[in-house]
């Protein structure tokens, strides 16, 4: 049964992940065509750069999207008896990991690698000395 299930999402997924590649594609054929008689060539590479960047963001977003989609349809199809329970664990499991995994890029993408506090922490690990408890005001 686990395997059907994962057949049918990769048929049903595989529309989207076409048209990812194919809009890597048509980035890339734009990086290459871009060498023509356009802005200098510091200028395109930049505006290249922030449009590429903002790009795979929206990607990225649009990704994380589609991800929540099918875990909330994975969950309605458990609660109206279309999955057993250990279908619905199996493929719950694997979609919230590949859904981290795009968290974690976007994340990166963005910038935002840690936590405020975990800077401070990793900065304490780094010295060699243990992270020190706020001094107690009065």
């Amino acid at each position: 049964m686990l395997v059907v299930l994962t057949i049918v999402v990769l048929i049903v997924t595989a529309p989207l992940r076409r048209a990812g590649r194919a809009r890597d594609a048509a980035v890339r054929e734009a990086r290459t065509g871009q060498a023509g008689g356009g802005p200098a060539r510091d200028d395109a590479v930049s505006s290249s750069d922030d449009a590429d960047a903002s790009s795979e963001i929206a990607e990225l977003e649009a990704e994380r999207d589609a991800k929540y989609r099918e875990i909330r349809d994975a969950e309605l199809d458990h609660r109206t008896g279309k999955l057993s329970d250990a279908d619905f664990e199996a493929i719950d499991q694997t979609l919230r990991a590949e859904a981290i995994e795009i968290l974690h890029k976007l994340d990166r993408e963005t910038g935002v690698d840690q936590e405020p506090g975990d800077a401070e922490v990793s900065a304490d690990r780094d010295r060699g000395s243990e992270p020190q408890p706020p001094a107690d005001t009065p």
